[in-house]
């Protein structure tokens, strides 16, 4: 048994990384401290903690410590836990937006261009994000117009060069024609225009106009002057401000009473190149310079494109710690400023504007699809949680449900749920979807504050009449068990009010698509383009989750076999002989000496697997 109070007072006075686990063991948060000692102990002392903080110390079932030898390892080591395992009370950074960047394969003896939205540390250099995945591939076509690299996805030597290379857009490295030094020049110009580097390189292009001119190689000189203008052009779009340094990062944050944005401006050579935003929810308690020092360690972890400067608003608690770490990852000084007066905080204050903006967008956005959906179901109240359900089988076989849940207008994922078919045989959707229904609606009923939550305002059924109907009389059912249950009395009627629960079915056409909403009446609803969008979101989320599960539970079937019958074979052993024999009929004729060659498969196994 874990006693706390007497685990605390084992804890050293050293610097390292603490991890908080719940009942079931799973991670809840991570941090790290200089003295594990005095920080852990806070937790547990009564003193002004947060909602937050408070609810997360009632989950704490026992805890864990790492020591290192300073806090810039601690630091390393925390960033690396809490990626990993993603603890609920930590600050998350999302990794469901993806923007694009600009990649230059450098690992290539002759690279090209091309965009991405996976960033790795290969080698590679990268650009962006950028915000407008428009002006990503406006800025690879310029590249690919101005300057002659190779577009192929793979270098392979070639008997003849292909069409680029006759329309002058290529230099034809697959031939040999250009050599690797020729080449590379290319290549840095590039790196110089997305760096923003445009001076430099605008100085030694109209070096190179001049010297073409004096050798009367008037065909090359237009050549470079028209890059140069080009370059001009392009560098005059993404001048924002009179910043002197070349690679800074903004961070600005805004919150709401729900949410918080951050966004964060990316500046290189004095041009704004591109602008990223995230959303928090339930960090409302939190301080903003706490949340920023956990975005600025999730944000930059494994990320290539670290800035020499990060500008807040506020001095961050690591700031000292977070500097070292990420210098050490770029291998120069990176400095975390809070500029206090001038264009340095005009822009941090534009950071933050920005995300007000943002957040106050989103909001509206999220509001106006609540108002739709009120005024379009003809609901007394906002449908702030709304439910929708969908049955996948093959053949009757494997029959599952998905639930996905629908909070104040975003489809919230960690809230989905997956069912079992339990009373059903044979392919029978309707009645499938009784029995998911009547089992979600028991669970709030029994426990409100479990994992299910209050009941939903709205359910919407993945389908037509049928499963409106199936979804109707399943609610039937569980108000006739609260009758039973509670007669008539007070707790009876406020349950039995809250499961009048509308219900309409999402309807899809011949090609599976979304087309309408539709009530108890067989009417489908007229909805805006914005809505529909928002509801064929969620019900292809909703089939996922289903099919998902479904494919899981064949997919497991499937894979059983004789095997699973031996005592001393589990999961590995089982593929490793699966994978050496290439199946069961195969390995039963093999010899004792020759199922020993596998690993893991010992005299006593082997003979275990011989007699059956």
């Amino acid at each position: 048994m874990f006693n706390i109070e007497e685990e605390l007072k084992k804890l050293p006075n050293k610097p390292g990384v603490y991890v908080m686990r719940d009942r079931e063991n799973h991670i809840i948060y991570v941090g790290k401290a200089i003295s594990l000692k005095n920080r852990v102990r806070q937790y547990f002392r009564k003193n002004n903690k947060t909602a937050r903080i408070e609810k997360m110390v009632s989950l704490i079932d026992h805890f864990e410590y790492i020591v290192v030898d300073n806090e810039a390892e601690a630091l390393i080591l925390e960033c690396n836990l809490i990626k990993k395992n993603r603890p609920k009370f930590n600050v998350l950074l999302k990794d469901d937006k993806t923007y694009p960047y600009i990649k230059i394969d450098l690992a290539s003896d002759y690279p090209t261009v091309f965009i991405t939205r996976r960033v790795v540390n290969d080698g590679s250099k990268y650009f962006g994000p950028y915000a407008n995945p428009g002006a990503a591939k406006e800025m690879v076509n310029f590249i690919k117009e101005k300057y002659k690299i190779r577009q192929c996805k793979t270098l392979k030597e070639r008997t003849r060069p292909c069409l680029n290379y006759h329309i002058n857009k290529c230099l034809a490295p697959c031939m040999g024609y250009v050599t690797k030094e020729e080449y590379q020049k290319q290549i840095d110009e590039i790196i110089d225009l997305l760096e923003g580097k445009t001076d430099k390189l605008l100085k030694e292009l109209e070096e190179q106009m001049r010297e073409a001119s004096q050798k009367l190689d008037f065909e090359k000189a237009a050549y470079i002057r028209d890059k140069i203008q080009a370059i001009e052009r392009v560098s005059e779009k993404q001048k924002v401000s009179n910043l002197s340094e070349n690679n800074i990062d903004v961070i600005g944050i805004a919150k709401s009473e729900l949410e918080i944005c951050i966004e964060i401006f990316f500046v290189r050579g004095s041009k704004m190149i591109g602008r990223e935003h995230y959303f928090y929810a339930d960090l409302g308690d939190m301080e903003d310079k706490e949340i920023i020092a956990g975005f600025i360690k999730q944000y930059y972890f494994d990320n290539p494109n670290i800035p020499n400067k990060i500008m807040i608003k506020e001095e961050i608690e690591d700031k000292e710690a977070i500097e070292k770490w990420l210098s050490t990852m770029l291998g120069k000084k990176v400095e975390i400023k809070t500029p206090k007066k001038g264009e340095k905080l005009r822009f941090v204050e534009m950071a933050e504007n920005n995300a007000k903006v943002t957040l106050e967008n989103k909001e509206k956005d999220k509001s106006e699809i609540l108002m739709e959906l009120k005024d379009v179901l003809k609901l007394e109240q906002l449908p702030r949680k709304i439910e929708t359900y969908d049955i996948s089988n093959l053949s009757g076989e494997f029959t599952v449900a998905g639930m996905c849940v629908m909070q104040d207008g975003v489809i919230k994922k960690n809230l989905s749920r997956r069912f079992k078919i339990k009373t059903v045989f044979g392919q029978d959707d309707p009645r499938c979807m009784e029995e998911v229904i009547i089992r979600r609606l028991r669970h709030s009923v029994e426990n409100p504050k479990g994992g299910f939550g209050e009941l939903p305002d709205v359910i919407f059924a993945d389908g037509g009449i049928t499963q409106i109907r199936a979804v109707q009389n399943a609610i039937q059912k569980v108000k006739k068990e609260l009758q039973h249950d509670f007669g008539d009395g007070g707790k009876n009627h406020d349950l039995d009010k809250k499961l009048e629960i509308p219900v309409f079915g999402m309807v899809k056409n011949d090609k599976h698509q979304t087309r309408a909403l539709m009530n108890d009446s067989r009417e489908e609803l007229k909805i805006s383009q914005n809505l529909m969008n928002v509801i064929t979101k969620f019900q292809d989320t909703v089939h996922d989750t289903a099919i998902t599960y479904h494919r899981k539970l064949r997919d497991k079937e499937i894979t059983k076999s004789e095997l699973d019958e031996i005592t001393g074979i589990g999961e590995v052993k089982k593929k490793a002989l699966l994978k050496h024999f290439g199946s069961v009929e195969k390995m039963k004729k093999a010899s004792k000496e020759e199922l020993m060659q596998v690993k893991g498969i010992s005299e006593s196994i082997a003979q275990k697997l011989i007699d059956g």
